[in-house]
């Protein structure tokens, strides 16, 4: 059979137009399918893997142009959670996965708190503590007890009081907060009253202490955040703001107050080594004799705070806060009226370590055994 030039053009163009519409089928009908077995998916505007992007190259060649193969990925819908670009949408994800627990438990306690040990027993020795309501990682289960790692404290808790699962979820999204962390570094941040240098200092806050957010950074530089009862504002350059659930704590966090530096705590632990020492009315010598001054110049330069052998002069290097502020490593002036005559390191729990006396040499006193001058804040 014979076929004009007109017939024949008109053939190929059919041709070309079924070509045309079985690739489109095709693809089509590969990207409505999820199974892991099908390599046909689109995600994002991406083949799924290499083998079908090469199949899509090759159906190219056929006749279908690239302007036709950018329309169909383009319009591929990208998965649930997941940005343009690849990344992950944080609104999408649970309190857990937001604050990076892959397998989270949450404590359930009546009252008191709950005992973290070193070992799975109740003779094994407590490495920190949990009140109601902290998350924690599973780690392992051994018998009873269910091996957990919580803030700074891994160990293992009777399982009982703990909920896994949907509950664990449930609680973990009624208890996660925004917070704003001290970054690494940052020797003291100031708390203030209005988001500006000139406003009044409502606290002072050390390197990875944490303040809850009430209100971002919103492009002028100030997070505003809660302070005790109070409304204050930390400048966003120093702060990491992340979303956190409430952990457990070690024993030396119970011991010297929460969010404590390990700085403080070992000033603390360095200074009472010297308890029952020689008190010398200027003294310089940690083991030779100090008086009050000279102890608190002694202790304080190992840390990289140098102050003059002088109780009264102490003050002018540091930042005044209230008694009620005082955290361990702050020091305490005590005097008649303004006059200051004895200064004493704050070890938390209302209690202090001084050089007292000829009589009592370097002892441990309720930090209120006189009534304070001042309290004076030199580092985090």
């Amino acid at each position: 059979m014979k076929f004009s030039k007109k017939s024949k053009i008109q053939v190929s163009a059919i041709l070309v137009f079924a070509l045309v519409i079985s690739v489109i089928t095709g693809i089509s009908n590969g990207s409505d399918k999820n199974d892991d077995n099908n390599n046909n998916t689109i995600v994002a505007g991406l083949a799924a893997d290499l083998s079908n992007s090469t199949l899509n190259t090759a159906t190219i060649s056929a006749g279908v142009t690239s302007d036709l193969l950018v329309s169909v990925t383009s319009t591929a819908p990208a998965v649930v959670g997941d940005s343009a670009d690849g990344t992950v949408d944080a609104s999408q994800l649970n309190a857990a996965e937001q604050c990076g627990y892959e397998n989270i438990a949450m404590s359930v306690i009546g009252e008191g708190n709950l005992n973290i040990r070193d070992s799975a027993s109740t003779e094994g020795s407590i490495v920190g503590k949990m009140t109601n309501h902290n998350a924690c990682e599973i780690l392992g289960v051994e018998g009873d007890w269910t091996q957990i790692e919580s803030g700074k404290v891994t160990g293992y808790v009777k399982s009982e009081y703990i909920v896994t699962g949907d509950e664990a979820l449930a609680i973990a999204e009624e208890e996660i907060k925004t917070v704003a962390t001290v970054e690494a570094g940052t020797t003291t941040l100031n708390v203030r009253s209005e988001a500006s240098t000139d406003s009044s200092i409502l606290s002072l806050v050390g390197d990875g202490e944490d303040l809850v957010v009430s209100q971002e950074n919103d492009g002028s530089g100030w997070i505003q955040v809660e302070v005790d009862d109070e409304y204050g504002y930390v400048s966003a350059d120093y702060v990491t703001v992340s979303k956190k659930l409430p952990t457990a704590k070690t024993i030396t966090e119970i011991k010297y107050g929460d969010g404590v530096s390990d700085v403080r705590v070992a000033l603390v632990q360095n200074a009472l080594q010297y308890v029952g020492n020689r008190y010398v009315w200027g003294g310089t010598s940690l083991t030779k004799g100090v008086d009050c001054s000279g102890f608190t110049m002694q202790i304080m330069a190992q840390y990289g705070i140098y102050l003059p052998h002088s109780s009264r002069a102490q003050p002018a290097y540091g930042t005044k806060i209230s008694a009620s502020e005082a955290q361990p490593g702050d020091l305490f002036f005590y005097g008649s009226g303004k006059s200051i005559n004895h200064v004493a390191i704050y070890i938390g729990n209302g209690q202090i370590v001084h050089a007292s006396n000829k009589r009592d040499g370097i002892k441990i006193s309720n930090a209120f055994y006189r009534s304070p001058v001042c309290v004076v804040r030199y580092f985090n």
